[in-house]
């Protein structure tokens, strides 16, 4: 008899954001090829009124569907309230109020759940572990990074950590450095499993390198930075860098907040010319981007297990990033690249 997971986050990819946690699709897709499984997700979605790329990812959220399927997973995306400034401490409250009633009838209809998958501990953790005390069914919670190593650094955050993690059957941490980063917040070892991301070797190898960089037209040496272009993912250090470093290119791929922000800074350093700004481009073609590049950057803030490093190794471009999370795990020796001693070019 199949077993049936739930899978509860609202990190999941849709149709209208495809690259919005991947992670955690791929790796709920390969434990339903290993067969025996059938899984769901409900993939909560903050409510705004109006859908548009002018305004922003709330505008983006607007325009997701109520439910869609992908890789033949059904996924129901139910809208919850988010307060700005003061919502932090009811978030999981919030997500917990607004999906009780859809989860309750998922469970209670022909193929209901075992068990619910949950991923990030605040607050979809948090709301899982609620769910899951009302609906009777057991909850695995897999912490993903910035939602410990930040988020639980405030009082009310982490008193809630404390009660999901109590209740939760199991905690999946991504790194050593997330386990040990629970451990120290109060959470028991016994109940932690550390469980890697790996990276799909068949969309992430080596390709034709010339030919690759032939056809993104790139002549120099090159940089490429893979991420939300944020202060706290440190592309801005990258692009100082480049004062350093005659006749390189930086290619940043994905869009943020901070776009222009960078943007105004590569032109204040005399590097505008050096910088492409290539925005967001499906998870499929990255692989031409580290396989044109001499070398990988991210410079964090914070991370749990980056998966951007796996896969620039997977192609065969070695990498450079801040020591933080499970970077250490990663970079083991310089044969794969080098871990920065500091956050400066």
């Amino acid at each position: 008899m199949s077993q049936s997971i739930l899978t509860y986050s609202s990190l999941y990819p849709s149709n209208a954001q495809p690259q919005h946690g991947v992670f955690v699709e791929n790796r709920l897709r390969r434990i339903v090829t290993l067969g025996g499984v059938d899984a769901r997700v409900v993939a909560p979605v903050p409510w705004f009124p109006f859908a548009g790329k002018r305004l922003g990812r709330y505008g983006a959220y607007a325009g997701i569907s109520p439910a869609e399927s992908r890789y033949g997973i059904p996924i129901d995306h139910p809208r919850y309230p988010v307060i700005p400034k003061i919502g932090m401490s009811i978030a999981p409250w919030l997500m917990y109020r607004a999906t009780r009633a859809m989860m309750t009838q998922l469970r209670d209809d022909a193929i209901g759940f075992d068990v619910i998958d949950a991923h990030y501990f605040y607050p979809d953790g948090v709301a899982a572990a609620m769910l899951g005390q009302t609906l009777g069914r057991p909850v695995v919670i897999s912490a993903r990074g910035t939602d410990v190593n930040l988020i639980s650094n405030f009082a009310a955050p982490r008193r809630q950590f404390l009660q999901a993690a109590e209740f939760a059957h199991a905690i999946i941490a991504v790194s050593d450095a997330l386990r040990r980063r629970m451990i120290d917040i109060g959470i028991a070892a016994e109940k932690i499993i550390v469980l890697r991301n790996g990276v799909d070797a068949a969309l992430f190898a080596p390709l034709d390198r010339q030919r690759v960089r032939r056809d993104l037209g790139i002549t120099r040496q090159t940089m490429v930075a893979v991420g939300n272009v944020l202060e706290s993912k440190g592309q801005d250090i990258a692009i100082r860098s480049l004062t350093h470093l005659d006749d390189t290119e930086l290619l940043i791929v994905g869009t943020g907040s901070d776009e222009k922000k960078f943007a105004g800074l590569a032109e204040s350093l005399g590097v505008a010319n050096r910088v492409r700004f290539v925005g967001r481009v499906p998870h499929e073609e990255l692989a031409r981007y580290f396989n044109a590049a001499d070398v990988s950057v991210l410079a964090s803030m914070r991370e749990g297990w980056p998966n951007v490093l796996l896969e620039s190794l997977a192609c065969g471009t070695p990498v450079v990033a801040s020591n933080v999370g499970g970077v250490p795990e990663i970079i083991t020796t310089p044969n794969v690249g080098r871990i920065m001693k500091k956050r400066t070019p």
